[in-house]
């Protein structure tokens, strides 16, 4: 079937000028031909896409990329002992990073692995990603298989005693990034991966995510600081037999973010928690999160859990989605989004879905807008707590469910005091 003409030009638009990244090992050079050959076929995605209709694809496809002012480098994770990884720009910077070698932990650039003749991501590289297309197109992501040059590559072979902190930052006010991450949990390994930064004026980022069985994989990124950011990022996760996946995202501030995970649960007893908290301010924040569960063995559970504090024009949209597929009896799946709108002006668009081919679950969904607890917010100024003040506890109790889904603590407690500061800020 023909693309609709809008959309082949838009992305004939976007394509002209752009080339597959020179060199590299044969494996790789398909990987990336392949890709494009897809996406060709696909086309970019534009508004009447059945998972676009809630957000303008616009800011990713125009040929040049706009311009967003530098903002101030945002708080990462400086009270963690971490490993730290800086991408300037997109580009690895080597200066600003620590030492790679780590304990339990195989490390490299992304633009190095795909160089080798033998690498454990020749059988993984896009492989995730096309099997992430399955019922929902995801153009953004093939773009970024195919025309991504730099990343990282990491392969736990045990308990890795240090968060790996991919730290990004800019110099260029129209500095594009398109960086792919490769992931690799061994049997009974267990690996914590941090993300943080400003990144680019249009970032576009992907990940590829191996559990083996009984491994398990924490994620915790936070969004923040670059009021003109445009990001779209993807992680596609596989989970093997008695294995955990959990990933967390804060997003405060940015001009257009569209974030998807996609998870599929192969293995029997697999674990699988996606959960985000979202604060907008203004008629220019859109912040969109797509969620896919497959639940594809048996006695699994995931669970999502994202909420939306919004006002003064901003919009959050949520669209997940929990499929069951045939035999895959015993399944736990839950699904809430909520939104905390403080005006009248903000907007929350969500699209919840299941679909269910196995009888013996337990599967559940939710979605929910609402205004400020007027009796709460008596409550807590009749203790002599100030208005704005008595608003913030507020805002971060809605929250605390999603922040709850983040298995370190102390982790949680750093998102917590980065949301507190971003209220206070914005009184």
């Amino acid at each position: 079937m023909a693309l609709p003409k809008a959309k082949s030009d838009a992305t004939e638009a976007r394509l002209s000028g752009l080339s597959i990244p020179e060199g590299g090992a044969a494996w790789a050079r398909e990987a990336r031909h392949d890709a494009l050959n897809r996406l060709v076929g696909m086309g970019l995605p534009y508004r009447r896409d059945e998972y676009w209709r809630f957000t303008n694809p616009a800011e990713f496809l125009t040929p040049e990329t706009p311009r967003a002012e530098i903002a101030l480098d945002a708080p990462g994770f400086e009270e963690t002992e971490v490993l730290h990884v800086v991408f300037t720009d997109g580009v690895f910077d080597a200066e600003a990073s620590d030492d790679l070698a780590q304990e339990n932990l195989e490390i490299e650039r992304f633009s190095e692995a795909v160089t080798k003749d033998i690498h454990w991501i020749k059988g993984l590289l896009g492989v995730l990603e096309a099997a992430g297309q399955n019922r929902v197109d995801r153009p953004l992501a093939i773009f970024n298989t195919a025309f991504a040059e730099d990343g990282i590559v990491l392969r736990a072979t045990g308990k890795v005693s240090k968060p790996v902190h991919l730290d990004y930052r800019r110099s260029d006010d129209r500095a594009e990034a398109v960086l792919r991450h490769m992931v690799r949990v061994e049997d009974g390994a267990e690996l914590t991966l941090l993300e943080s930064g400003v990144g680019a004026a249009r970032l576009n980022t992907g990940m590829e995510v191996d559990i083996a069985d009984r491994g398990a994989f924490h994620h915790v990124r936070m969004q923040g600081r670059d009021h003109e950011r445009r990001a779209a990022t993807h992680v596609f996760a596989r989970l093997g037999e008695e294995s955990t996946f959990k990933s967390f995202t804060l997003s405060l501030n940015g001009m257009m973010t569209r974030n998807e995970v996609i998870i599929t649960l192969k293995g029997d007893d697999a674990v699988a928690h996606v959960a985000g908290a979202a604060l907008g301010d203004g008629r220019d924040f859109h912040h969109d999160d797509t969620v896919f569960v497959t639940h594809d063995a048996v006695n699994c559970e995931s669970r999502q859990v994202f909420k939306k504090v919004l006002r003064n024009g901003a919009t959050g949209v949520f669209q997940g989605k929990i499929l069951v597929e045939p035999g895959a009896q015993k399944t736990d799946g839950y699904q809430i989004s909520q939104s905390l709108l403080l005006d009248e002006d903000a907007n929350f668009l969500a699209k919840p879905e299941l679909e269910i081919y196995a009888d013996d679950v337990q599967c559940s969904h939710g979605s929910t807008s609402g205004a400020i607890d007027d009796t709460a917010l008596f409550y807590l100024k009749s203790r002599g707590i100030p208005e704005d003040k008595a608003q913030d506890l507020l805002v971060l109790a809605f929250v605390a469910e999603a922040l709850a889904e983040i298995e370190d603590e102390d982790l949680a407690e750093t998102l917590r005091g980065q949301l507190a500061g971003w209220l206070e800020r914005r009184r």
